[in-house]
Parts: C-alpha cells; sequence; structure tokens
C-alpha cells in the first residue's frame, strides 16, 4: 500500500510521530511535513520517502503516481479550510485534492478545540464528499490507562480507517460485554 501523510500543524505533532512508528513496514509511506529534525530522522528510520511542503509537482501529487490513501496528522484548520475550498497551493492540500478527484480514502486529523461555525461547515463538506475526519478525541470506552495507550487507540482507529492491519487496541467482542443486573 502506499501512503501519503502530511503533516500539517505543530501541536499534535506527538500523533505524527507515533503514527509513522507504529506503521507496519510492508506499508510504502511518503510523507511531507515542515522542517523538522525529529520527524526527518523517524522518517529515515523507517524509509520513509521526505517531501517539502512547497514542491507541489513532487510524485505524490499526481493521480497518476498511485497513492492508494492519504491522511492529513494533524491538519491545521488553515489546511481543513483550503482543502474544501479547492485550493491546492501547498503539498499537502495538493495531495488531499488528488484523493478527492481519484475518489481514494482521504482522513482528516483537525487539531484545534474549540471548533468554530466555520470549521464545522468546512468539515461537513468534506465529510459529505467522503472525507473522513477523525479528530483526536478522547474515547473513555478503550479503558485507556496511560497517555500512550489512548494515542494507540487513536492511531489504531486511523489505521482502520485507511485499511492498515494493526494490534494497538483491543477490540470489542462477546467477551467485552459484561451482565448487568
Amino acid at each position: 500500500m502506499k501512503l501519503a501523510l502530511a503533516i500539517t500543524g505543530a501541536s499534535g505533532i506527538r500523533l505524527s510521530m507515533r503514527f509513522i512508528e507504529n506503521l507496519p513496514s510492508s506499508i510504502d509511506l511518503y510523507v511531507c511535513a515542515s522542517k523538522n529534525a525529529e520527524i526527518v530522522s523517524l522518517c529515515e528510520e523507517k524509509k520513509a520517502k521526505l517531501y517539502d511542503n512547497a514542491d507541489i509537482a513532487a510524485a505524490i501529487s499526481s493521480g497518476s503516481f498511485g497513492v492508494d490513501a492519504t491522511a492529513i496528522i494533524p491538519c491545521s484548520m488553515n489546511s481543513l479550510a483550503k482543502i474544501a475550498c479547492g485550493i491546492a497551493d501547498t503539498l499537502p492540500t495538493r495531495i488531499a485534492a488528488v484523493a478527492l478527484k481519484e475518489r481514494k480514502p482521504l482522513l482528516l486529523a483537525p487539531r484545534e478545540m474549540p471548533l468554530s461555525t466555520i470549521a464545522l461547515e468546512n468539515m461537513h463538506k468534506l465529510s459529505s464528499m467522503g472525507v473522513v475526519i477523525s479528530s483526536p478525541t478522547m474515547a473513555y470506552y478503550s479503558e485507556a490507562d496511560t497517555l500512550e495507550k489512548m494515542e494507540d487507540f487513536l492511531i489504531g482507529k486511523w489505521y482502520d480507517t485507511l485499511g492498515i492491519q494493526h494490534q494497538l487496541y483491543q477490540r470489542w467482542s462477546d467477551n467485552n460485554h459484561k451482565e448487568h443486573p
């Protein structure tokens, strides 16, 4: 699987790092991110191809390159708004535009709160086009008792959306059902 990952916000970068760290080695990863030494070193370690945000002519910006799925984690509200309006002036917004036109899975993980009416309208518009809006929202039912386990749950849910196999959290089963008197 070819996976394009864009990182468009500094807040929430830890989730991007853990997303990359937990990817199975069978995934061909293509990353565009701001200049951040940690991301660059992690991409080198995972043998990911790293592109500059301004390189809108990069291979991943073309539908003919054949990216299978795209994720933007975290996704700034600026990037989300551009994507909703069809503006493709950076590599992250361009790869999102390609995912939309090719009707490929596109996951956006917006990182801000509270959400403005404009942000909600943009999310609604994108959702109606098939984009998965999946903010890093705590899920208490996951029974995570550490920050790392909560992050594993979030990343696992993102992997589920993108069709990536994982063992990051315990899935619901009949064994989880508790009888109440």
